[in-house]
């Protein structure tokens, strides 16, 4: 979803919620950037086969398994957003 789709969104759940104020328009701005940019991640992890361990060569060669980066991103930006929710009053 786009940024202005999520601005929209959460500008309407917060007046649904009862704790929009207009100063919240730059945390719902960063909020809806932050979702979009979730999205996006999903979506890659998504084209390049949801795998959630990859291989991995380290420099001396080895080869391991690692947890998949584009799932660590998602991970990291679903909960900065949350964090974000949270101050909207919306959790």
């Amino acid at each position: 979803m786009k940024k202005k789709t999520w601005e929209k969104r959460i500008r309407e759940a917060c007046e649904n919620a009862g704790t929009y104020r207009p100063f919240f328009d730059t945390i719902i701005a960063t909020t809806a950037e932050l979702l979009e940019k979730r999205d996006d991640v999903q979506e890659y992890y998504k084209k390049t086969g949801s795998l959630p361990l990859i291989e991995y060569t380290n420099k001396s060669g080895a080869t391991n398994l690692v947890k998949n980066p584009a799932l660590i991103m998602w991970d990291d930006l679903n909960k900065t957003a949350l964090a974000y929710w949270r101050d909207l009053g919306l959790t």
